[in-house]
């Protein structure tokens, strides 16, 4: 799998913002990459150390549209931390 494949796009919230000065920045992944797929994709995209990783898988919800109904799609959620004397991830620098 390329790094590209796994890291699909940075998730951009308040909540998530939050945690840049801690340097935690959250991203969507693929659904069947590992903690350790998903760190060094990071550490290979944006040249950053990573320190630890924490992953969610987020369930899909249930919604209707008039008479049809059904799910929307599942996806996975990764938490990366860096390291103390790692620089910050520039994509997201130009947020705040």
């Amino acid at each position: 799998m390329l790094a590209h494949d796994i890291i699909i796009r940075p998730i951009i919230t308040e909540k998530t913002m939050g945690g840049m000065p801690n340097k935690k920045y959250t991203f969507k992944v693929a659904k069947d990459a590992t903690k350790i797929d998903i760190a060094k994709a990071v550490e290979e995209v944006f040249g950053v150390k990573v320190s630890k990783v924490n992953t969610l898988k987020i369930r899909g919800k249930f919604r209707r549209r008039g008479r049809t109904s059904g799910y929307t799609a599942s996806w996975k959620k990764a938490y990366v931390t860096l390291t103390a004397d790692s620089k910050g991830i520039e994509f997201f620098e130009g947020m705040v």
